[in-house]
């Protein structure tokens, strides 16, 4: 009991870190928000670049678990789709180590519809990839903590856990990048950022072969 409760709190910890260091990381939006209120010349614009940027997110974390929610065979096959959903987010992690491009596609995206750019920048980086070992070993604590609930019934109670997982993610990310996002603004500039651009592309392929080693070795375990 005590051991299922203390891997939960592991896994939503987890849930909450990956949002902390999707929101740190450039890649995933702040510097466009900081660039729209400079432009704009409002504090608003601020804030409504973060919420634009936080709801391509959140629909990117939603289209990613939402399937794997509705598996109704994930009652039975629970821990082998947890080692493939690992295996796929450790092939990401190695692609991205290979390739180190930037998807052209998204310089295609206009700088005024930063909810898409979100969305397609999330996809394109495996933000959402990096959520589902995380989000199938929560799912696995549920199940056990319910017992032999209708398969039907499962799967509704892993809807809305995709809901949440997404919901608790993108809320970590958006404080995470705000906060960067608005010391620069009122306080630094962009010339302190063209100065101290950090890129944690090397590190983000890296974690998300980590991330997937993880969900592995915790679907073999059992957790």
């Amino acid at each position: 009991m005590f051991a299922d409760l203390s891997t939960a709190a592991a896994l939503w910890g987890a849930v909450i870190f990956s949002g902390l260091y999707h929101g740190i990381n450039p890649g995933m939006g702040w510097p466009l928000a900081v660039s729209a209120a400079l432009m704009e010349r409002k504090h608003s614009a601020l804030g409504k670049a973060l919420a634009m940027l936080a709801l391509g997110h959140f629909l990117a974390m939603i289209g990613i678990l939402l399937p794997f929610s509705m598996m109704i065979f994930l009652v039975e096959w629970e821990r082998e789709i947890r080692i493939g959903a690992g295996c796929l987010v450790i092939a990401m992690g190695i692609y991205l180590l290979i390739n180190r491009k930037h998807p052209k596609f998204l310089a295609r995206v206009h700088p005024a519809r930063l909810a898409l750019w979100s969305f397609l920048a999330a996809m394109a980086h495996g933000a959402g990839l990096m959520l589902v070992p995380i989000f199938l070993g929560i799912c696995a604590i549920d199940a056990q903590d319910t017992g032999h609930l209708a398969a039907q019934a499962l799967m509704t109670s892993n809807v809305m856990t995709a809901f949440g997982v997404a919901l608790v993610h993108t809320a970590a990310m958006i404080i995470a990048g705000g906060i960067i996002a608005t010391v620069i603004y009122l306080w630094l500039g962009l010339k302190f950022l063209s100065r101290t651009w950090f890129n944690l592309d090397l590190v983000w392929a890296l974690s998300l072969v980590v991330v997937g080693a993880f969900g592995v070795a915790s679907a073999f375990i059992g957790h």
